[in-house]
């Protein structure tokens, strides 16, 4: 299979998994801050939770694929910037947004 093609695959998949993670995640954000919790409350509930460092690691490694492979098509559609170095500097920023990620999932769960 062709490179492209494995990345249009790689996009959709990770937006398939990304699309209810992003609903979750939202309807919680708007539940916290209707029903009044503070970032102490919320952190009491995620620290030391398996479950949340499941829900938002994956959430993270799927941002991790999705926005690199798109914004690599953005650049070469609009830019037309193409070629290996566009490529290594993309995978560069999917490899720090997946550093970054794991790193504040382990802040707010603790583990």
């Amino acid at each position: 299979m062709q490179a492209a093609a494995l990345l249009f695959l790689a996009q959709r998949a990770s937006a398939l998994v990304l699309a209810p993670l992003v609903l979750v995640h939202l309807g919680l954000a708007i539940y916290a801050i209707h029903g009044g919790l503070t970032a102490a409350e919320i952190l009491g509930r995620t620290q030391g939770s398996a479950g949340w460092t499941l829900f938002y690691g994956l959430f993270v490694v799927a941002a991790a694929v999705h926005a690199p492979i798109g914004l690599r098509n953005v650049l070469r559609e609009w830019l037309g910037l193409k070629g290996l170095g566009v490529n290594l500097v993309l995978v560069g920023f999917g490899a720090v947004l997946l550093l970054l990620g794991l790193r504040a999932v382990a802040a707010v769960t603790g583990i």
